[in-house]
């Protein structure tokens, strides 16, 4: 099991961006979370299997309804296993 953290840049608030991550993450069977920056960037913490989290990350990149991602930051860590869902942070 792994654990990233990944700041999404470009146009990723305002379009349902969130939602999209939380079913995407849901239908993957990760757990974590998404919330926005105040530098209008959303920041998301995801656990699960790496290739699954890749699939996410993947998946967000590309084909996001909405949103266009034009960068990312992805910082790889130990997987802590407090999570149990995956949630939108408002």
């Amino acid at each position: 099991m792994a654990r990233a953290r990944v700041i999404f840049k470009g146009k990723v608030q305002g379009v349902w961006f969130r939602a999209n991550c939380q079913k995407k993450a849901l239908e993957l069977g990760l757990v974590g979370w998404v919330r926005n920056l105040p530098d209008g960037n959303v920041e998301s913490i995801i656990e699960g299997p790496r290739s699954l989290i890749v699939d996410f990350i993947d998946w967000n990149r590309s084909s996001q309804p909405f949103a266009r991602v034009r960068d990312m930051d992805i910082e790889w860590e130990t997987e802590k296993g407090d999570l149990d869902t995956f949630s939108v942070i408002r």
